[in-house]
């Protein structure tokens, strides 16, 4: 049980979001970012990686980009995926 858990969690968080949880609200303690350059995915991140530097760099390059306006309506990236991916599994 603690095993399909761990790989659920792994799964939410470098994994693009399930179709379950696609367009719902993000699960307590995970965000939803959409992460991409041209087509966006929806990954979700435990908030926890809000207080890292590597994460709020990726943050900061948001803020660049689109300010407080977000064309998906939630948090984006505007990353490679790759990068993005990178930067999450060193977090882990």
């Amino acid at each position: 049980m603690a095993y399909m858990r761990s790989l659920l969690g792994a799964k939410k968080i470098l994994g693009t979001a399930t179709s379950k949880w696609a367009t719902s609200a993000a699960p307590k303690g995970f965000l939803a970012v959409y992460v991409g350059e041209s087509q966006k995915k929806r990954y979700l991140v435990p908030v926890s990686y809000l207080s890292q530097p590597s994460f709020q760099a990726l943050l900061s390059k948001s803020e660049e980009e689109f300010g407080f306006h977000h064309p998906m309506g939630g948090l984006t990236i505007p990353c490679p995926e790759e990068t993005f991916i990178n930067v999450t599994s060193q977090l882990q």
